[in-house]
């Protein structure tokens, strides 16, 4: 519905809500910076420019004077829930680095509560003023093969999702759904071209056969090259491409090379984070950091500016909403001082102003959450006996994943030899060789699969987490069968959440009871209470930056060689599930 209010002030008829004044504008659709004031009404943008005109009785004035007005950041591709925040949390921490918008999926509270979820989530967006701009799941779970998971997504639902208004698209379309011709999956891409809905790809190590098939399918653009070369592949071939940078993905420095040293131009290139924990973002910054990196890298201020703004807003086709400040836009603008040192001082979201100097105007509030949000965990108690390992002789050779010390989460093979003790086999914390499990929590199966892992480094104990795309189940690994039980089950009790146990203790527990998933936990809590269990993980013996962290992604079928879902152990390679066990019990 057309906004006369706005229209008014546009025209110089009425005047406007506010005005930002003295500042120089960043005008990423043209590539200029000059002197402009911005009227604003309605929570967007009215006028540019010489505006004095729109000044009214009532008119709040931001004096802007020796500052850059600048757009405010959109994040690319972000899965909220990973950072354990929820939405309203998630977004008073990032507002305050400047990012205002993102594209998420919300993929994990999905599984969790299906359609109903998502809209509370979304209704929790627009009430907090952090805009989500939703891209519905091509298919969920991700996992190949199909885990169990509380509500699965396919064509029923993509039915009634499609229409919603903050639909923009198909999110996560796994390489692997459209190369073997998921049928649920191309039928929702054939509902999203009725619908002029694009589907969004997610493609890691793609060679260029494989790329062609996804550029065939339509894919719009894709988050995931885990180089400079595998990007340039994507472009040329009619994809958008979106740098990730992370912790946890921390490929910048390797995929801006498309442009620093491939010579592509860098216009269909844009910056997403995909997962971040408030401790990586709290004190370091979000997708500000990001320009900040890519400055120093080489790129002019300009250019690192709309690959965070407008270039990210063109290739999802928001950029009639947000991604630069023209009439018609939402009036998010950042206040910079330094465009080569990029840091928001003021952070101004649909006209209000949210935050200044790395803090936020107002403490976050959250709703009120419904039952079936609260009330996800639905899980029997489990007993160490249920973890058992059967196996006869004295020694098995198992097959354990294996953490990849060169990229992050990727999990390789290792083969080790493993005692056998009263017809059970034993994790051996001397080869570094522990059980990992996945319980399935929603109450629809028993599955209670125990394979084994490597890379860990725990001597004693147990940790689990509720939180762990992309089904959530529980995912826990320990020393003991024992501990194991103990961190699963005070988990079900506590609605779901992190723990740590030892010794038959529990060391440290952090409740995640909105759908098991996310809290309503202040960002600097949170990372407090991160650090404390990543602390008490390596007092276990971890030797991993995040045990937590590591332990999240375990049941990602998406990310190479091994995984484990409630269905078992995965190999990635063929997407079936694969005994640990390797050779029969020796005699």
């Amino acid at each position: 519905m057309t906004d006369t209010a706005l229209l008014d002030t546009a025209f110089g008829r009425a005047p406007a809500d506010v005005l930002i004044t003295g500042g120089q504008l960043v005008n990423v659709l043209s590539g200029e910076i000059y002197a402009a004031d911005v009227a604003i009404t309605g929570g967007r943008i009215a006028a540019t420019g010489d505006v004095a005109d729109r000044r009214g009785p009532d008119t709040e004035i931001i004096d802007a004077s020796g500052q850059y007005l600048v757009p405010g950041l959109i994040d690319g591709h972000l899965h909220i829930e990973c950072s354990k925040l929820s939405v309203t949390m998630f977004g008073s921490l990032v507002s305050r680095y400047g990012t205002t918008s993102a594209l998420s999926g919300l993929d994990q509270v999905l599984v969790v509560a299906g359609l109903d979820g998502v809209r509370e989530f979304l209704d929790e967006a627009r009430d907090s003023g952090f805009r989500v701009f939703w891209g519905a799941p091509a298919k969920a779970p991700y996992t190949v093969p199909e885990s169990n998971v509380g509500h699965r997504f396919g064509p029923q639902e993509h039915e009634i999702a499609q229409t919603w208004e903050e639909c923009y698209g198909l999110w996560e379309t796994v390489q692997e759904f459209i190369e073997h011709g998921d049928p649920e999956v191309l039928t929702a891409i054939d509902m999203g071209r009725k619908n002029r809905l694009r589907p969004f790809g997610c493609a890691p190590l793609a060679d260029a056969r494989r790329i062609a098939g996804q550029a065939a399918a339509g894919i719009a653009l894709d988050h995931e090259s885990y180089s400079a070369e595998e990007m340039l592949e994507k472009l040329r071939n009619g994809i958008n491409v979106i740098i990730r940078q992370s912790t946890a993905a921390p490929f910048l420095a390797e995929n801006i090379r498309v442009i620093t040293e491939l010579g592509a131009q860098p216009g269909r290139v844009a910056f997403c984070t995909d997962d971040v924990s408030a401790s990586e973002i709290l004190g370091h910054g979000h997708l500000d950091a990001l320009v900040r990196q890519a400055i120093e890298i080489g790129l002019p201020p300009m250019t690192a500016i709309q690959m965070a703004t407008i270039n990210c807003a063109t290739m999802y086709r928001i950029d009639e909403h947000v991604g630069s400040l023209a009439p018609g836009r939402f009036a998010d603008v950042l206040l910079v001082d330094d465009l080569a040192d990029f840091r928001a001082q003021r952070v101004i979201a649909g006209g209000r102003l949210v935050a200044q100097d790395g803090q936020p105007v107002q403490r976050a509030v959250a709703p009120p959450r419904s039952a079936a949000l609260l009330e996800s965990m639905k899980r029997p108690p489990v007993a160490a006996d249920d973890l058992r390992v059967p196996a006869e002789g004295p020694s098995v050779q198992v097959l354990a994943m294996s953490l990849s010390e060169d990229v992050a989460f990727v999990r390789t093979r290792k083969d080790a030899t493993l005692p056998v003790q009263d017809g059970a086999v034993c994790a051996d914390t001397e080869q570094d060789v522990l059980y990992v499990t996945v319980a399935e929590r929603y109450g629809k199966t028993s599955n209670l699969p125990v394979a084994f892992v490597h890379g860990f480094g725990l001597r004693r104990g147990a940790i689990a987490t509720s939180a762990s795309p992309d089904d959530n189940n529980v995912v826990c690994v320990g020393t003991n069968r024992e501990d194991m039980a103990l961190a699963i089950n005070e988990l079900g009790r506590a609605g779901g959440g992190q723990v740590v146990v030892a010794d038959g203790q529990v060391l440290d527990l952090l409740p995640l009871p909105v759908g098991g998933i996310v809290a309503d936990l202040q960002p600097e809590e949170m990372a407090e209470r991160e650090r404390a269990l990543d602390d008490r993980a390596r007092e276990l013996g971890s030797r991993l930056p995040s045990a937590f962290w590591y332990l999240m992604f375990l049941s990602i079928t998406a990310i190479p060689d091994y995984a484990i879902t409630d269905l078992g152990l995965i190999d990635c390679r063929v997407l079936e599930p694969v005994s640990p066990i390797v050779e029969p019990a020796q005699a």
